[in-house]
This record gives C-alpha cells, sequence and structure tokens, in this order.
C-alpha cells in the first residue's frame, strides 16, 4: 500500500466542491471559447486552411475568412453545398 502525501490529501479536501476548478473559471468566457474553438476546427475541415500553402498571411486571412462565410451560409440555408 503506497501512502498518500498529506499536502495531497489537504489539497483534495481544500478543492470541496468546487471539484477541482480553478478559482478564476467563468463559465460565460468558457462558452465564449468552446464556440470559438469549434469554428476554427470547423475551418480546418477546408484543406486550403489546415494546411496552409499560403506564403502570405493576408492571403491565408482571405481563406480563412472566406471559409467561413461559405459555413455560415451553409448554417443558413442559403447555400445548396
Amino acid at each position: 500500500m503506497i501512502l498518500e502525501k498529506t499536502d495531497q490529501a489537504s489539497n483534495r479536501v481544500n478543492k470541496g466542491g468546487a471539484g477541482g476548478r480553478p478559482p478564476n473559471f467563468d463559465p460565460e468566457s468558457y462558452k465564449g471559447r468552446n464556440v470559438v474553438e469549434r469554428a476554427f476546427n470547423k475551418a480546418k475541415q477546408r484543406r486550403t486552411v489546415a494546411t496552409r500553402y499560403d506564403k502570405l498571411a493576408l492571403t491565408y486571412r482571405a481563406g480563412f475568412m472566406l471559409t467561413g462565410i461559405v459555413e455560415w451560409l451553409k448554417f443558413l440555408g442559403d447555400m445548396p453545398c
């Protein structure tokens, strides 16, 4: 049997009902971050965005913006793709 260190046990007790989340956890900002993360992952489904063949950052950004517009139009139902 491996005994638990006393500082680990006290830290676990101190966490209490927070479940180990950091004290500055904000559910609203997490929701916003999750939306951005999902949008970026959806954009990475496009090969040009995922591989970044463009040499200029401006060109890459334009491609990323076009991908976002296409996805938005699909969401609205204005595009047959």
